[in-house]
């Protein structure tokens, strides 16, 4: 049997000129999973990432205390355009946004963006991310082989969409939107998501770890 670890990447920089750098408790929080990871004796076969600098930069500060190798690129990993698709939601608000007031945002124009009539507004619509969400889970759940342990470093989005087709794996469209809007709301970051993978298939055994993080190093955006 193998395991796939799906790891969030540590908070990033809302409010930045550059959101996709990890924040200094971004940084912390990878080396935390890192140490904690490395204590329990995880040593992985395979380490992938997405193609965004805060994953790299996660995989990076993570791997540093067990000596891991490299992780290879994976696109399939990276984030849906969180920007643009606020940007599209028809209410979206002109300016800055204090993080409350994004998130509220946020979740309105995500639900718009998975509900499905509008997929032309979008330069990725939403079968398009859940397909090359679902390929990228694919070839890490083949990497982690039998009794091989594969270490995956992406996003919320991609994270909660692979749980919640293993939750329900005949789900029709609706549910399935449904399940992962509430699972990506409290994603924390640099946690850890266990699925196995054996004869019968994938299935998912821990969701949203994180027993490395103290409350004050504790954040989902």
């Amino acid at each position: 049997m193998g395991v796939v670890l799906l790891v969030r990447h540590g908070q990033a920089s809302f409010g930045a000129d550059d959101y996709d750098v990890l924040s200094g408790a971004g940084w912390e929080q990878g080396r935390l999973l890192g140490r904690w990871l490395r204590d329990r004796k995880v040593e992985p076969t395979t380490v992938l990432r997405g193609g965004m600098r805060r994953h790299r930069e996660t995989a990076e500060a993570m791997s540093a205390p067990g000596g891991w190798p490299a992780a290879a690129v994976d696109h399939g990993w990276d984030e849906f355009d969180h920007l643009g698709v606020v940007a599209a939601h028809p209410d979206a608000p002109a300016g800055e946004l204090d993080r409350r007031e994004f998130q509220r945002v946020f979740e309105l124009a995500t639900a718009r963006w998975c509900g499905g009539g509008h997929d032309d507004e979008y330069a990725e619509p939403w079968p398009a991310f859940r397909g090359r969400v679902r390929a990228s889970f694919a070839a890490a759940a083949a990497h982690a082989g039998p009794g091989g342990t594969a270490v995956v470093v992406s996003s919320g989005g991609p994270i909660a969409s692979v749980c919640a087709d293993l939750v329900d794996p005949e789900a029709d469209d609706a549910t399935h939107a449904r399940l992962w809007s509430r699972l990506n709301t409290v994603l924390v970051n640099s946690s850890v998501t266990r699925v196995v993978v054996g004869s019968t298939g994938a299935r998912l055994l821990t969701f949203n770890e994180h027993p490395h993080l103290e409350s004050e190093h504790l954040t989902y955006r």
